[in-house]
């Protein structure tokens, strides 16, 4: 019998990425991010004018991070175990926002805190990605998790039977975020959450026709 199926985003729910990206900003490109500010276009600021910066470079910027700091990331905290547990009674696999060239870099680098799982790299809504998974492994029933309410708009469309989990894993911008409209529940720690997950689970795929935030911690 198909095990059921939990698919995650890593930054902000498995691993820290704000907060580092942060530093290194303000360490090595004399930027200033707020992390409180809506988009990238007005959150990072240069330090000596306080203009935003050009689109291309904070592009640019983000790619630098991946290429040369994703050691800097360290892990949220109870991920790693909470998911080792829950291993027991799912499969578990990564499904990411990041180019095709940092794919077996993040692999290599979930594997090195001790998630050695299947990692998915993606561009855009997980909603199609996701279902794919599903559809290649035989899944009945699957959770999702991630920290970006527009994944669960993508997914709640294209396999509305999906448990969806909002999880903003980073404490310092965590009390700013909306809960996502379209997510099942909004719990931001794994101890909280792990509970969530089992349950779910274990109910079988999500009612298609209900979509609530009804579970905030």
């Amino acid at each position: 019998m198909t095990r059921p199926l939990i698919i995650t985003d890593c930054d902000e729910v498995l691993l820290h990425m704000v907060v580092p990206f942060r530093e290194w900003l303000d360490e090595t490109h004399d930027v200033h991010f707020d992390m409180h500010e809506r988009g990238f276009g007005e959150a990072l600021r240069h330090k000596d004018s306080g203009e935003p910066l050009e689109r291309a470079l904070v592009w640019e910027l983000l790619l630098g991070f991946f290429e040369t700091e994703m050691h800097r990331q360290a892990p949220i905290d109870g991920a790693v175990n909470a998911l080792h547990r829950l291993s027991d009674m799912a499969d578990i696999v990564v499904l990411t926002n990041i180019t095709e060239r940092h794919h077996q870099a993040r692999i290599a680098q979930l594997a090195g805190h001790g998630l050695d799982i299947p990692v998915f790299w993606n561009q855009g809504g997980k909603g199609r990605p996701l279902a794919q998974i599903m559809a290649d492994r035989g899944a009945p029933t699957a959770l999702f998790i991630d920290d970006l309410a527009e994944h669960h708009h993508s997914v709640a469309t294209h396999a509305p039977g999906v448990w969806r989990l909002h999880m903003v894993g980073e404490p310092a911008i965590a009390p700013g975020v909306a809960p996502a409209p379209y997510a099942h529940a909004r719990i931001d720690d794994w101890a909280t959450a792990e509970t969530w997950i089992a349950q779910r689970l274990a109910e079988g795929p999500a009612p298609t026709d209900s979509i609530c935030t009804g579970a905030t911690t």
